[in-house]
């Protein structure tokens, strides 16, 4: 019986070791920290071996097989242990796509992966049956387990990329290439370039690679490298003969001389970015042959993803909006530009080695005040104290909001994007979320 060894007891971890016990494995799961409540019982109930709080190293690297969670760096003295020890290791996503034949539809990106993982579940599900799993959901083991769809949108991170060997989506998706995550990989943009475009390294011309095309990063990588996959391009500002782009107001998709035409007016979602999400999307369900009509009717009733770009509520017609899950830059980029109004801006948390310079226009133009939100905020003070007449420090979200109910007057907007990671206050970028909704909620 081979021995396959799970490092992480979250939500991946839990769902490949219920996947492999049942294709025959003998399993152990170790965690270097707690495992939750709902997990362990699960584990139990399943009489699947366990530790947490510790890693045996004589019960880990006895292994034939160990899947890594995401979350663990490389370098970790245990998995350079496990590397030195040549045992082969593996990513959940890279381990249950053994297990089941399924059209693959892949997404990643530095930003706006949820979303459009979620948009093109949501478009896909009205005709197909489809689950949607990676890092959103339930996790893609357990899903293959439960119910094996014939057809998946996962989301996946670099992290996930950079343990695969055989991974092969029928679609994959690249949306954008911003940094982050440098601390993960020698502080090297190149490195993370390269963990990214895993995504197609096992495609071949019966597969597709839908990308930007107004990304540089992903133009110059695309010039310098030969790609075995069929190329669908989208655009904002090129004209695109195979794949999506914007004529005046109107997304035009073609694939084969196959074309769909929707008016962005009627995109439920707002802002330059969701229209490439949009697209990307749309391209998808394009190729699926999900009919028109559908299609367009999906993005029209589309409900978004919490925690970005998120009204809240409109109080004494200020609009509160929650976007706690820009934890990068780039994120907050898209947030403050899609911003009609002037806006008390919610910035802070803990740095990833951040630039600020891009936000500057924006700053400029639409914040009139800003709250910065964190435990070390002087990078923040530096950068935009001289921009704006009013920047405040707090550490906790209840005052943030209060302070900038004060501040904004009607017609203006309060938004929580914070540019940064969440570890310093919260426990994640959800955590930091919902206690700003219960704090707006609370005025």
């Amino acid at each position: 019986m081979k021995r396959l060894v799970i490092l992480g007891g979250g939500e991946s971890g839990v769902g490949t070791a219920l996947l492999g016990k049942d294709r025959g494995y003998d399993v152990f799961v170790s965690d270097k920290g707690i495992i939750k409540e709902k997990y362990k019982k699960v584990l139990l109930h399943n009489e699947i071996e366990f530790e947490e709080g510790q890693h045996t190293e004589t019960k880990i690297l006895n292994a034939d097989l160990i899947m890594k969670s995401p979350g663990i760096p490389e370098k970790v003295a245990l998995v350079k242990q496990v590397r030195a020890n040549g045992i082969k290791v593996v990513s959940e996503i890279e381990f249950a796509s053994k297990y089941t034949e399924a059209t693959l539809i892949a997404i990643t990106g530095s930003n706006g992966k949820t979303t459009t993982a979620s948009l093109t579940h949501h478009l896909l599900k009205q005709e197909l049956d489809v689950g949607l799993a990676g890092n959103i959901g339930d996790s893609f083991a357990k899903q293959i387990l439960e119910k094996d769809f014939p057809n998946y949108v996962l989301e996946v991170s670099s992290f996930q990329l950079d343990d695969i060997i055989d991974f092969k989506p029928k679609i994959a998706i690249l949306l954008n290439i911003t940094p982050d995550h440098l601390d993960r990989y020698d502080c090297v943009f190149e490195n993370y370039i390269a963990s990214k475009f895993r995504i197609i390294d096992n495609q071949t011309k019966e597969d597709y690679f839908i990308y930007d095309a107004d990304d540089v990063v992903i133009e110059s990588w695309l010039k310098q490298h030969s790609i075995q996959s069929t190329l669908l391009p989208f655009s904002l500002t090129k004209q695109i003969e195979n794949g999506a782009y914007l004529d005046k107001d109107n997304i035009k998709i073609t694939i084969d001389n196959n074309q769909i035409i929707m008016p962005t007016a009627n995109l439920a979602l707002e802002g330059k970015h969701n229209i490439k999400n949009a697209m990307a999307a749309s391209t998808v369900a394009h190729l699926l042959r999900i009919r028109k009509q559908t299609i367009r009717e999906s993005l029209e009733n589309f409900q978004g993803v919490e925690h970005r770009l998120e009204h809240v509520l409109k109080i004494n017609k200020v609009q509160y909006i929650n976007d706690s899950k820009a934890t990068n830059v780039n994120a907050t980029y898209y947030a403050l530009e899609s911003m009609d109004a002037q806006t008390v801006w919610i910035v802070g948390g803990e740095d990833k080695g951040n630039d600020y310079n891009e936000l500057f226009q924006f700053v400029n133009e639409k914040v009139k005040a800003i709250i910065c939100l964190g435990v070390d905020n002087e990078k923040l003070m530096n950068s935009f104290g001289n921009m704006v007449d009013v920047i405040v420090e707090t550490q906790f979200m209840s005052e943030a909001v209060k302070i900038a109910y004060k501040i904004a007057d009607a017609g203006e907007n309060v938004l929580l994007s914070p540019a940064c990671a969440s570890f310093d206050l919260f426990e994640n970028y959800e955590d930091r979320g919902r206690q700003f909704k219960d704090a707006v909620r609370n005025l």
